[in-house]
C-alpha cells in the first residue's frame, strides 16, 4: 500500500497545478512539489491515473488485518474517488449538488423544504423585540455584541489560551506545537487554518465584517484547539511520522478528509467548552475584555443556539445555486431570510459557494455526524472524559464519514 500512497500524494500535487484551492496543506518531500510544477499533466491523464490507482488498491486484500490498516485502505480508496470527481468537475463535467457531495465527501446531504425553515423561524420571531423581519431584528439585537476592532486581538488571544489550556488537559501535544494569528480582509471565509507541518499553523481571521463575541471561542476552538491545528498535528504525529503513512503529508481540500476535519473542528467547540462552562468563561473573561455588557448574554446565546439550527438553510441555498434552479441573487436572498444573514454576510457566503461549492455541508452535516459517532461510542455529554477520549481517537485515525458509528 505504501507505493500506492506515494503515487496518491504525487497525484494530489499534480491536481493542485490545475486548482489553486486543492492542496490545503503539504509537508512531504519538496522535490515532489517541484516535479508537479514542472510536469503539469493534463486533467485527462490525472483522471486516468486516479482510476488506475483505485484499481491497484482494490487488488490489495486487507481482510482480517488490523483495523487501522483497513481504515487506511478505505481512506485511500475514498480519497482517490474524490480526486477523480474533482478532476472531472475541473474538466467541465456537470455534477448535481448531491452527486458531488457523494463523490467528494463520502456522504449524501439531507434535504429540507422551505416550510421546515419557516417553522424554525417562528420561535425566534416570538423572542426578538422590535419591528421588521426576523433577520433585521436579529441583526439589530446582535449589534450590542460586536467585538470592537481595537480589542479584537486581545479577546482572541484570551480565547485561544483558554482553548489550548482545556485541550492540553486531555490531549498530549508535541512540545513545539504552535500557531500564529493574522488578521486579513477580502476573503470568502471567516477564518482559515493553513497547516505548515512540523506542528505549526498559520491561522487567518477575516475582518471584512463585524465579529461577534461568540466567534472568539468558535474560531479559537475551530481553527486552533482542539480543531484544525490539533487535528493536523495528530495526523502528522501519529500517522505520517508515527506509522510512516506518507499520504498524510498532504491534505486535498476537496476530499472526504475535509468533512471529518470541519466536523470535528465544529464539534470540538462544545467538547472544549461544554454548555454553561462556555457561557461562564465568556461572561467572566471575554465580555469584560471586549467591553461588552453581560446583562443580556444569556438571551444572546439562546438566540444564537436557535439560529445555529438554521445552518442547513445554507446547504439548501448552495444546492439550488449549484443545480441552477436559483441564481446568485436568489441564493443571497434565501440566506438572508432563512439563515438569518445580513446582506453583506449573505453575499460573502455566496462567494464561498462559488469558490468551494458543496464544501458547505462539511460544517453542519460534518459536525452532526461526528457528534453522533462520538456519542454512539460512549462519549456523551455526561461523560466528558470519554467524550475527549473518543474525540482524540477520531482525529488520530483515517476514519471517514461512511465509517462513522451512528
Amino acid at each position: 500500500m505504501n507505493t500506492v500512497a506515494e503515487a496518491y500524494v504525487k497525484l494530489v500535487l499534480d491536481v493542485g497545478q490545475h486548482d489553486a484551492d486543492y492542496v490545503d496543506a503539504y509537508y512531504g518531500p519538496k522535490e515532489w512539489q517541484e516535479q508537479a510544477r514542472a510536469s503539469r499533466k493534463s486533467l485527462d491523464s490525472l483522471r486516468q491515473a486516479g482510476v488506475e490507482l483505485m484499481g491497484r488498491l482494490r487488488e490489495i486484500d486487507v481482510a482480517g488485518r488490523e483495523e487501522m490498516l483497513q481504515l487506511r485502505h478505505e481512506y485511500l480508496l475514498k480519497q482517490l474517488k474524490a480526486l477523480v470527481t474533482r478532476v472531472e468537475i475541473l474538466g467541465g463535467k456537470a455534477y448535481t449538488f448531491d452527486d458531488e457531495a457523494r463523490g467528494i465527501y463520502d456522504v449524501t446531504p439531507p434535504s429540507y423544504t422551505e416550510e421546515h425553515f419557516k417553522k424554525m423561524l417562528d420561535e425566534l420571531n416570538t423572542l426578538l423585540p422590535g419591528n421588521g423581519t426576523v433577520t433585521q431584528r436579529y441583526e439589530q439585537f446582535r449589534k450590542a455584541f460586536i467585538i470592537p476592532p481595537t480589542k479584537l486581538d486581545t479577546v482572541f488571544k484570551a480565547a485561544i489560551e483558554e482553548a489550548r489550556r482545556r485541550t492540553k488537559q486531555h490531549i498530549e501535544l508535541p512540545s513545539n506545537e504552535s500557531f500564529v494569528v493574522e488578521y486579513v480582509k477580502d476573503k470568502s471565509w471567516s477564518g482559515y487554518n493553513w497547516y505548515k507541518g512540523e506542528n505549526y499553523s498559520l491561522i487567518q481571521i477575516n475582518t471584512d465584517l463585524p465579529i461577534f463575541i461568540d466567534r472568539a471561542v468558535d474560531l479559537a476552538a475551530h481553527e486552533g484547539y482542539p480543531g484544525h491545528h490539533v487535528y493536523n498535528v495528530m495526523l502528522e504525529s501519529n500517522l505520517m511520522r508515527g506509522r510512516g503513512w506518507i499520504e498524510f503529508s498532504v491534505f486535498p481540500l476537496f476530499s472526504p478528509q475535509a468533512l471529518i476535519s470541519e466536523g470535528s473542528a465544529n464539534y470540538g467547540i462544545q467538547v472544549a467548552f461544554p454548555g454553561e462552562e462556555r457561557l461562564a468563561f465568556e461572561r467572566e473573561v471575554l465580555f469584560p475584555l471586549a467591553g461588552l455588557d453581560t446583562s443580556k448574554a444569556g438571551k444572546y446565546y439562546r438566540l444564537a443556539e436557535l439560529a445555529s439550527a438554521l445552518s442547513y438553510a445554507g446547504n439548501e441555498a448552495a444546492r439550488g445555486y449549484l443545480n441552477g434552479t436559483i441564481n446568485a441573487d436568489d441564493a443571497a436572498r434565501w440566506l438572508e431570510e432563512y439563515a438569518l444573514m445580513a446582506p453583506a454576510r449573505a453575499k460573502q457566503r455566496v462567494r464561498f459557494i462559488d469558490q468551494y461549492r458543496s464544501y458547505v455541508i462539511n460544517y453542519n452535516l460534518g459536525q452532526d455526524l461526528v457528534k453522533r459517532h462520538i456519542e454512539a461510542s460512549g462519549g456523551t455529554a455526561d461523560k466528558p472524559e470519554k467524550r475527549w477520549e473518543e474525540f482524540k481517537r477520531l482525529i488520530s485515525s483515517p476514519r471517514l464519514a461512511s465509517g462513522l458509528k451512528q
